[in-house]
């Protein structure tokens, strides 16, 4: 090797330990003003609730405001595509759901981030399992029953969405793809109205986060038949899970709440700030009050989050080509 060209590597590698001990120091002083928190969607969902309540815990804990946002628009893409832009020193961060990857799926010439390289993903919060539900005086009483009426008669059994390519939307389709049975999409402009037609009986059923949902059921306005959790839930005993009514693996479809800082946010800064995540989410009046909202705690590191964001993108691909969903 010649002395020039190791003289080079030389200055190279000082450049990069440099590089490293500022953001180290950098790290150290985190945060020194105010974190903010943003949600793709307006406020009072599941999602921007999750936010504010972490929030809330996490300003304790890191001696700054950490102050949630709302940028609602484009099924979540404005808030996404402002933090992919936003510089990667962990005072900005984004909330995710399932729309940050499924967007660039359903729409992809439409999405001007890439869910995975321009983001370094922080932990998972939490995953919201869907429940199906039909009406209370439907002639459908289980999973099965549903799978058989619909392949019975193609295209008849109609589902309720919040929209095309929403988690409702979505678990039919895997429901559909699973059973080889056929049905018919029926999207609304959310959840509520959607709910309401299946509750007066003029759609057939849906998939539904499970929160909230409780009282309907209780007051006999909704049966409920399957929940997509790994087993049944405290809220709902009685229900069978998916894996119950013979469809194994819809657990690995429950949307998920996670966060995600720019790309080039520094390991140092993103371990301090899952060290805030997860210690919120062992505080037990936040245990309480996710479990309240319907959501599963996770709470995981940095790399297990890394690895189920590109899992939940493939695993989506996969529904999504299959069922052969389009983008609006």
């Amino acid at each position: 090797m010649t002395s020039s060209r190791w003289m080079r590597m030389l200055r190279l590698a000082a450049a990069g330990a440099g590089i490293f001990a500022i953001g180290s120091a950098f790290a150290q002083d985190y945060p020194t003003r105010p974190i903010k928190m943003i949600v793709g969607f307006a406020p009072g969902g599941p999602t921007d609730v999750i936010a504010r309540v972490m929030a809330q815990d996490m300003t304790a804990s890191l001696g700054q405001s950490v102050i949630v946002e709302n940028r609602a628009g484009a099924n979540s893409m404005i808030g996404t595509e402002a933090v992919a832009k936003s510089p990667p020193d962990g005072y900005t961060l984004l909330v995710s759901t399932l729309a940050h990857n499924v967007n660039p799926i359903l729409i992809p010439d439409r999405v001007k981030y890439h869910p995975q390289k321009d983001f370094v993903a922080v932990s998972l919060a939490a995953v919201l399992p869907m429940i199906a539900v039909t009406a209370y005086d439907s002639p459908i009483r289980s999973i099965q029953d549903l799978v058989a009426k619909a392949k019975a008669s193609p295209g008849a059994i109609t589902y309720g969405s919040a929209g095309n390519g929403g988690s409702a939307h979505l678990a039919a389709a895997l429901l559909e793809t699973r059973s080889g049975a056929q049905m018919t999409h029926v999207p609304f402009k959310g959840n509520a109205p959607a709910l309401t037609e299946v509750i007066a009986g003029r759609v057939g059923f849906m998939f539904y986060p499970a929160i909230g949902i409780a009282d309907q059921v209780a007051q006999k306005r909704l049966r409920a038949l399957g929940i997509t959790t790994v087993t049944r839930h405290p809220d709902f005993p009685t229900v069978p899970t998916m894996a119950e009514s013979g469809f194994p693996g819809f657990e690995e479809y429950s949307p998920g709440v996670g966060y995600l800082a720019p790309a080039g946010t520094p390991a140092a800064i993103v371990n301090k700030l899952v060290d805030a995540m997860r210690a919120s989410l062992a505080r037990p009046e936040t245990r309480e009050r996710m479990r309240s909202l319907g959501a599963d705690i996770v709470g995981s590191t940095s790399a297990e989050f890394a690895s189920w964001m590109q899992k939940d993108y493939e695993r989506w691909a996969r529904v999504i080509k299959a069922a052969g969903v389009k983008g609006e």
